[in-house]
């Protein structure tokens, strides 16, 4: 364990595996079975095995014990995450040979994963996003992938307006100034005076614009989506432009889009260089999509005057960013209010229920998912 809040995590795994204070059940590990060799089972089929469920997203429970107690009250076997932390490809793959549930995080759940897991049937993600997940292998190996795209989206946009707040009045700054005994008004600048570029205007970007239009009388907004939403634009006053429009124009540019092969290094030092030495530029969607060293270089050079980032390329992240100020940096924590974080894992529960019942999925990533991560059959 690398800290002390993993622990409940670990105790919760020994218990239900057996161990106690005076007892370890250990037992000889199950062989493994090529991919190839062994067959889907229908769900009126179903082993014993193929109804466990391995959950390894961190945390889960603790803001509400209801989704464990609906697998309890079903009478389904479960096991926690022993590590309490995002697992690695090879960890996932060494857990998973014995469970036909995944209820998943943000862990590498690749070709080399399922073929560890022959009896795996349903990965119901927690969140909505699916660079994680390896769709093509999971389709032709027929399992079902469901996910939860609707619970995070308040709070994501919701920090991503106060990180917005925070740059604009240096707020975190502010903070470490005066623990250092440094008393320094800074001067801001006020979000009704600016113009906002929102790349990707889908769940999460247009709760940021109804935020932003609600609360900040005044600021101008720039929107960018491969489907524009004309409705909602006009009922925003949103003017839809190119990305290039939105880097040269924005003071703040946001990002909430999927990380798929188009938007992955959707940012990097050409992109950077034409955005406006004064602006801000702000990542709560998923890592790669910035280049982190073009940013890095940029900050530096007082090219952009700040940025926010809250997911990173690898993750937990210790990378150059770290070292400087103006760049506000946050631990992948964009769903993480109690009420969101509640409904992600209770909805993705829900799926887990539905699918050993043998009834329908309501939460099935939808073919366009498959399109863009490549899925082509």
């Amino acid at each position: 364990m690398d800290y002390a809040w993993q622990i409940p995590a670990v105790e919760e795994w020994l218990r239900r595996r057996g161990f106690t204070e005076i007892e370890t059940p250990y037992a000889p590990p199950p062989k493994k079975t090529p991919h190839a060799a062994v067959s889907r089972t229908t769900a009126a089929s179903r082993s014993a095995t193929e109804r466990r469920v391995l959950i390894t997203t961190i945390p889960f429970g603790q803001v509400n014990r209801q989704p464990l107690d609906l697998l309890e009250a079903a009478g389904i076997e479960y096991v926690m995450n022993p590590l309490g932390r995002r697992l690695k490809e090879e960890e996932l793959a060494e857990l998973i040979g014995g469970f036909g549930v995944l209820i998943a995080g943000t862990e590498p759940i690749t070709a080399k994963v399922m073929d560890a897991a022959p009896h795996l049937r349903l990965i119901s993600r927690v969140g909505v996003g699916l660079d994680s997940v390896d769709l093509n292998a999971a389709r032709t190996r027929g399992i079902h992938v469901t996910y939860t795209p609707d619970a995070p989206s308040p709070a994501v946009a919701e920090l991503t307006v106060g990180m917005m707040l925070t740059l604009l009045r240096d707020i975190s700054g502010a903070d470490r100034n005066m623990r250092n005994g440094i008393w320094h008004r800074a001067m801001g600048r006020r979000l009704s005076e600016l113009t906002v570029g929102v790349i990707g205007v889908g769940r999460i970007g247009k709760r940021v614009i109804r935020h932003l239009v609600g609360g900040f009388p005044g600021v101008q907004i720039l929107g960018n989506d491969t489907v524009p939403d004309i409705s909602f634009g006009q009922s925003c006053g949103l003017q839809w432009v190119d990305k290039e429009t939105i880097y040269r124009e924005a003071d703040i540019v946001t990002l909430h889009l999927p990380l798929t092969a188009q938007t992955r290094n959707l940012i990097t030092a050409h992109e950077i260089q034409i955005m406006k030495p004064t602006a801000l530029l702000i990542n709560t969607s998923r890592g790669n999509m910035i280049d982190e060293r073009d940013l890095a270089a940029a900050l530096r050079a007082g090219c952009l005057e700040g940025a926010a980032i809250d997911v990173f390329e690898h993750e937990p992240y210790s990378g150059e960013l770290v070292t400087l100020e103006r760049c506000l940096l946050t631990c992948h924590m964009g769903s993480m209010s109690q009420d969101c974080r509640y409904h992600m894992e209770l909805e993705a529960t829900e799926e887990v229920l539905r699918f050993l019942r043998n009834e329908a999925l309501l939460r099935l990533v939808p073919d366009t998912e498959y399109v863009l991560s490549g899925f082509t059959s």
